[in-house]
């Protein structure tokens, strides 16, 4: 059996993908299995996929249409043998010790459910782009590290969530606490996933050691927002809290999320982006009317699990009122 397989999912990336592919290939750990689930891309890349097919450790998944990132990672999940699932998005390009270090982590305590690669940005590779990211009590769900310098990141720490654009899951507790949620479609379907191993009472944590270079958004075309993405965040930032805090904790975090859903929709009202937001919303009530929220049932042996978790998010203004006022206002790395 391998240790590892490895998804790829892939839309139209034809100026990426078969570089992606080959830094896979390319690495000094070679216990994997690599499945590409290509959504129904129109370009070259669906072509530079299917010349990998002769390979022993690669499967091709063709889906036809775009449907969604979670979904696509599903697949590959669902055919996944292996100890590990490592998911790694088409912009990414790895390291030769990337999938070696991230196994290495993992193996160090069997409670580690997901491990975050150190993404830094491909086209000025001093800057990181994700160190794990995290939600505050107004229940935003954001980066660490976005800009700054990747230097700053060398000590391998638990992390409140992976990205999913480059991180190992262990495969049993995903067996346990569920895949990534459908209903998420793209953005955020990752911090939900590791809230719910949160929740559960099992860690996060970011390996700096493992290392790639990512472009960021190159298939959505989004680096910030567009009208997909304001119409995902819309949907799944509402979702996120409600499917993973507890109902006491909704109501003792009633007045900062709705103080930070205040603050959300006039941003993106106030960046033309409100028609799609607004839909998004709209999707996440119409979840939830219908029941199909997908909530975890209340554990009570789960309650110090929740108690961090509040306490964590409490204490993620920080980080987050430190970035947006200090480091964004005076361009610190």
């Amino acid at each position: 059996m391998v240790k590892a397989t490895i998804v790829i999912p892939n839309i139209n990336g034809k100026g990426w993908l078969k570089d992606s592919i080959e830094s896979v290939y390319a690495q000094t750990e070679q216990s994997f299995r690599l499945i590409v689930v290509d959504n129904g891309s129109t370009d070259e890349s669906l072509e530079q996929a299917r010349s990998y097919c002769s390979r022993e450790n690669f499967t091709l998944i063709e889906n036809g249409t775009n449907t969604g990132f979670s979904h696509a990672v599903n697949q590959g999940i669902a055919l996944a043998d292996s100890e590990y699932v490592v998911l790694f998005n088409n912009d990414a390009f790895a390291e030769p010790q990337w999938l070696a270090e991230l196994i290495r982590a993992a193996e160090s305590d069997p409670k580690i459910f997901a491990v975050q690669s150190l993404m830094i940005r491909h086209f000025d590779r001093e800057l990181a782009d994700d160190a794990g990211d995290y939600v505050t009590w107004m229940g935003f769900a954001c980066k660490t590290g976005d800009g700054r310098r990747a230097s700053r990141y060398t000590k391998q720490k638990r992390i409140f969530s992976a990205c999913g654009g480059a991180a190992l899951y262990r495969k049993s507790i995903l067996d346990e606490i569920g895949n990534f949620d459908e209903n998420f479609f793209a953005y955020f379907e990752d911090v939900d996933l590791s809230w719910r191993a949160n929740n559960a009472g099992y860690k996060n944590i970011i390996c700096p050691t493992a290392k790639c270079y990512h472009i960021c958004g190159a298939s959505t075309g989004a680096v910030r927002y567009n009208a997909f993405k304001s119409q995902q965040s819309g949907r799944n930032s509402i979702l996120l809290p409600l499917k993973n805090e507890p109902l006491l904790m909704l109501l003792l975090n009633f007045i900062p999320l709705a103080v930070g859903y205040l603050l959300k929709c006039y941003k993106f009202h106030r960046q033309g982006f409100g028609e799609a937001w607004d839909k998004g919303m709209h999707e996440a009530f119409a979840l939830l009317k219908n029941g199909q929220l997908g909530k975890r049932p209340f554990r009570l042996k789960d309650l110090p699990n929740y108690i961090l978790m509040e306490l964590w998010m409490i204490w993620n203004m920080v980080p987050y009122l430190w970035y947006r006022l200090v480091v964004v206002k005076f361009d610190l790395k």
